[in-house]
């Protein structure tokens, strides 16, 4: 028979029970842990960091695969950037841990996806919110490539300049000019849709065509070598992907009107530089414009040399409103993904 004493111990131990309990349920979940492999705005890593427990590349280097292995072992969520290459080897070293891969770019053809889908890793990019930004780079390359803008800074810089004078840095107008957009996706369109207010005409070659409405009086050419030979302006914004690597040869370089201008805002190993320097040597091609380089950061010394060259260090996206919206989208991605939807920026 239970004693009054032996009956208050017991409803004292279920009130701990209970208490305990309803600690527990009040607690927050235990927090994913998350590597980030270059430095972000301060935006996104505030968002990142309410919400994941986060290791940092504080100093901001390009890590190898090799030391990203040994860095975020054990790291569920990765932040990449189109610095990092995510190998094989890197995803099989990482696993089982890594659930996601996140990366602040719209190619993601640094990272191995059949094998992050063979793993189950969510691979997210950042589509969409960086079209005007890498729009307004290529018009400033195409102005400064066209109107000698290097020429024109380093002549000031240097205090040589004499004035003015009629024949003095005689440069390529836009107006009355045939411009070739090779890859006329978001971003294409947005060069396209600025570019037709300094009077110059549209072309363009995609894998498929678009439809009149996005066209927007566009002319289309079903192969790159048509869109090549009526391009005074030809314009690289195709999604970066191995196929494409060299693409841009001596041959092509050949077919483009004398004295036309070469845009690259894609990625640099679509275009070969030997034969782009000797189109500029020869003055086939008049002058080029690029943001992007093979080997980055590595720079063919044959493009500072030329004067004709006018060069941006990758900055197509860089402003600090296109990086916060990109940082929001793949923080927002993960956390669709958490709650179990699948987010519109979903690659893998």
């Amino acid at each position: 028979m239970m004693t009054a004493l032996t009956k208050s111990y017991y409803v004292f131990i279920l009130y701990i029970i209970s208490k305990m309990c309803a600690r527990e349920e009040l607690m927050p979940a235990q927090r994913r842990n998350a590597f980030l492999c270059r430095r972000f705005t301060p935006n996104t890593e505030v968002s990142i960091q309410e919400r994941y427990d986060v290791a940092i590349n504080e100093h901001d280097s390009i890590l190898t695969p090799e030391e990203i292995a040994i860095r975020a072992k054990g790291h569920e969520i990765l932040f990449v950037s189109a610095t990092e290459r995510i190998t094989t080897d890197l995803i099989t070293a990482l696993s089982p841990s890594l659930q996601a891969i996140a990366t602040l770019s719209v190619g993601f053809d640094h990272i191995d996806t059949e094998t992050a889908q063979d793993y189950g890793i969510h691979v997210l990019n950042t589509p969409d919110v960086l079209s005007d930004a890498c729009a307004e780079i290529a018009l400033m390359l195409i102005l400064n490539a066209c109107r000698r803008g290097y020429e024109a800074d380093r002549l000031v810089r240097s205090g040589d300049w004499q004035g003015w004078a009629p024949t003095q840095l005689l440069g390529k107008g836009l107006t009355g000019q045939r411009l070739g957009i090779f890859g006329m996706g978001r971003i294409g369109r947005c060069i396209a849709h600025r570019a037709r207010n300094f009077g110059v005409s549209i072309h363009y070659h995609n894998r498929r065509r678009l439809d009149t409405t996005q066209e927007e009086g566009a002319t289309y050419h079903d192969t790159l070598e048509s869109l090549i030979q009526q391009s005074d302006i030809f314009v690289i914004s195709v999604p970066g992907a191995p196929h494409l690597q060299g693409m841009i040869d001596e041959h092509r370089l050949s077919l483009l009107p004398s004295g036309a201008v070469l845009i690259n805002i894609s990625r640099g190993d679509l275009v070969d530089d030997e034969a782009l320097l000797a189109a500029l040597d020869s003055g086939s091609v008049a002058a080029a414009g690029l943001d992007v380089f093979a080997g980055e950061p590595n720079v063919h010394p044959g493009y500072s040399k030329n004067e004709r060259v006018f060069l941006t260090p990758h900055i197509g996206s860089a402003t600090e409103e296109t990086r916060d919206a990109m940082g929001a989208l793949l923080v927002e991605g993960l956390d669709a993904i958490h709650r179990g939807d699948r987010p519109a920026n979903q690659v893998v």
